[in-house]
């Protein structure tokens, strides 16, 4: 994305920020895992394994879970 500066008129590109969201396409429960996937650039299947893994050997999965689908908002529809 280009901006324009309002004084000098010089163009820069800015950076996109890259944000978490909760995905609304690659959904199975929630979208957390599909959101996560996105945002690392990561196989969704890996991070549904892990998320599995962390429930059952740490325990703490789930807690982490539920707090992730409460505070990560949903993904924005695209405009069409």
């Amino acid at each position: 994305m280009l901006r324009r500066c309002p004084r000098c008129g010089i163009v820069t590109a800015m950076a996109q920020v890259k944000r978490l969201y909760r995905s609304r396409s690659d959904r199975v429960f929630m979208g957390v895992c599909g959101g996560l996937s996105d945002y690392f650039g990561i196989d969704p299947i890996l991070v549904r394994v892990l998320a599995v893994v962390s429930l059952f050997a740490v325990g703490t999965g789930l807690i982490t879970y539920v707090l992730l689908w409460l505070f990560v908002p949903e993904e924005p529809r695209e405009e069409s």
